[in-house]
């Protein structure tokens, strides 16, 4: 019987021992190779967002349109639109006078023309106008006078790029620390680079289906496909390219970035569609507006496509957050020291 109390004493004490020594114990922090596993967070230790489970992206959807009212993404697309409004005129006269460097302005007309078919009648008006001005004042070669005219024309174009990437900041939970000479040159960079983005995709989408007429019906059919996949996979890399550069922090692998781009580039595409279609038959804006019926149109159109961009900010945001692996370009780093807000942070079990 002596035995026996001394060995419960001994495993009271050894117990004790071991409790306090676990109390003393710092907490194991999220970044814990084992940690999300067992926590019930479906996707936590996803290293690609195609790792995520369905339950998982149900989550995140939910979360990013909860987060999207409380961004309140609707206000900041308004105001992307219209400074992308302000925008776009300066950013078609660097696109023409450029494409007018190598090849028949006209044709980049043409081309933009066609591509802004899923934009209700009176908005295709106005771009078309616009376009067409600007092709008329083109000067087909290289001068002084055209370099500061292009150069003016990015500089203002960065003005609705900055607004941008201040809401994408938004998206991502981010505070701007930047300064204002290296955000200007990130908006420019970005202007610069998607002006040139347009008129390589301007090639490919204009080149593709004269080369495949060649084959008869059928290559003309295929052209036509051809054409709308590359114009697909483009918006996407571009997208993909703006979320990973915009926000102000550590940038994110491509693979965190290609969901909300995907989404976005189909919502973009169906909405716009959509929304052409509406205005076309049940819309009433001539008979509001008047005169003024375009550039209303247009911008609806545009607060649709900046409303659209910043969901699949939210939704890219919201993945980073689904999982505890470090979704920041480099050597994997703990939780807590990888440059940003979603990618620092994880959803509690």
């Amino acid at each position: 019987m002596g035995v026996v109390v001394r060995l419960l004493s001994a495993l009271l004490v050894v117990r004790s021992v071991v409790q306090g020594r676990d109390a003393d114990a710092p907490p194991r922090r999220r970044s814990d190779p084992l940690a999300g596993q067992g926590t019930g967070v479906p996707g936590a230790r996803a290293g690609t967002p195609a790792q995520v489970p369905a339950r998982g992206w149900w989550q995140i959807v939910r979360r990013a349109f909860k987060e999207s009212s409380a961004d309140n993404v609707s206000m900041l697309a308004g105001g992307v639109a219209f400074f992308g409004f302000l925008a776009i005129i300066p950013a078609l006269i660097a696109l023409v006078s450029l494409y007018g460097l190598v090849a028949d302005p006209a044709q980049v007309a043409a081309t933009i023309e066609g591509l802004s078919e899923a934009l209700p009648e009176s908005a295709q008006q106005l771009v078309a106008d616009q376009i067409g001005a600007v092709v008329g004042a083109g000067t087909g070669s290289l001068t002084t006078g055209l370099v500061i005219s292009v150069l003016a024309a990015l500089f203002s174009a960065s003005s609705g790029t900055q607004n941008l990437m201040a809401a994408i900041n938004i998206a991502y939970d981010e505070t701007e620390s930047r300064g204002a000479v290296k955000l200007r040159a990130i908006a420019l960079l970005l202007t610069a680079g998607a002006v040139v983005f347009v008129v390589v995709s301007i090639v490919l989408v204009a080149v593709a289906p004269v080369v495949l007429d060649a084959l008869g019906t059928t290559g003309r059919v295929l052209g036509q496909v051809v054409r709308w996949v590359l114009l697909v996979g483009l918006v996407v890399l571009g997208l993909a390219v703006v979320y990973r550069v915009a926000p102000d922090r550590d940038a994110p692998r491509f693979r965190w970035v290609t969901p909300g781009s995907f989404l976005a580039t189909v919502l973009w595409i169906v909405g716009s569609i959509a929304f052409s279609f509406y205005v076309d038959n049940f819309g009433s804006y001539n008979k509001t507006y008047g005169a003024l019926a375009g550039i209303v149109v247009f911008l609806l159109w545009l607060y649709l496509t900046s409303y659209i961009v910043l969901l699949g900010a939210e939704i890219n945001s919201e993945a980073e957050y689904q999982t505890e692996r470090d979704t920041t370009r480099g050597e994997p780093q703990p939780m807590g020291i990888r440059g940003a807000a979603k990618a620092d942070d994880a959803v509690d079990p």
